[in-house]
């Protein structure tokens, strides 16, 4: 273990101490909508893993969701989402976690994914594979729509654009053993590559939703790529991860319902 994983991990471990100390007890500081909330547990935690970081690597540029990251000129990058899964967080929930991911020079080499609440500690290097609590994981061996357990999540614009995202929940339904929403697209990439799902998709998100958990799935063997197919971009905001072996179905479904989302959308359908 090097010193870039050291770090990553107490960081990890620092934000899921804030997360079991806060969990039940938490406060809002604020929201930028009712859809999207901050919680004290939020910047507790932030604070954590960005001192670790910084403590370790005072040259190291930090990119965080809410916004107490650190911009530097650097070739090296971290990218965290300290509390994903804040609305789960904020009603107890039990489903959330923090999430890190260590960028060298544009490629993500270390992804971390720490569930506090169930003690689940997800690692992967680039090129070395992935691990749950030390031991290595795979992704699932589904290989038909009909036995596939699926996860997705809706971005905060869903309100006006929900006929959009539906269109896509309905298509896969209607295709798939079944569909989830858990509300922490970090969690459901991880699950992916443990094999506890066979696929996911999901429009809007941020890097610190997907850096860590996309590395995650490639490192146990499964796919990640943009809707279109392309390799992944951390800023598109449009991601499937799969098992690999459901891939080329996804992206199909998606491809074959854009144009009545979009029809949907503008007619109010």
């Amino acid at each position: 273990m090097d010193a870039i994983e050291r770090t990553a991990l107490r960081a990890a471990r620092a934000a899921g101490a804030v997360h079991l100390a806060r969990f039940g007890k938490t406060t809002f500081k604020g929201k930028t909508s009712f859809l999207d909330l901050l919680t004290e547990a939020d910047k507790e935690a932030e604070e954590a893993v960005v001192k670790v970081i910084n403590r370790a690597f005072p040259d190291h540029a930090i990119l965080s969701e809410e916004g107490g990251g650190i911009e530097r000129d650097s070739q090296h990058r971290w990218i965290i989402d300290p509390l994903d899964g804040t609305t789960n967080f904020a009603h107890t929930y039990p489903h959330c976690c923090v999430s890190i991911a260590y960028e060298r020079r544009g490629f993500v080499e270390l992804g971390v994914v720490f569930d506090a609440l169930r003690d689940e500690l997800m690692v992967a290097r680039r090129g070395r594979g992935a691990t749950l609590n030390r031991r290595p994981i795979r992704v699932s061996a589904a290989a038909t729509l009909d036995t596939a357990l699926l996860a997705t999540g809706f971005p905060y614009d869903r309100s006006s654009r929900r006929r959009f995202y539906l269109t896509f929940w309905e298509a896969m339904m209607a295709r798939v053993h079944g569909v989830r929403r858990t509300g922490s697209a970090a969690l459901d990439l991880a699950w992916v590559a443990c094999g506890r799902m066979d696929g996911f998709w999901e429009f809007g998100l941020k890097p610190w939703d997907i850096a860590a958990g996309a590395l995650l799935v490639r490192e146990a063997g499964g796919k990640v790529t943009n809707m279109d197919g392309s390799r992944l971009s951390l800023t598109a905001g449009r991601i499937v991860a799969t098992n690999g072996r459901l891939h080329k179905h996804l992206l199909n479904i998606i491809a074959e319902n854009m144009a009545e989302a979009e029809r949907r959308q503008s007619q109010g359908q």
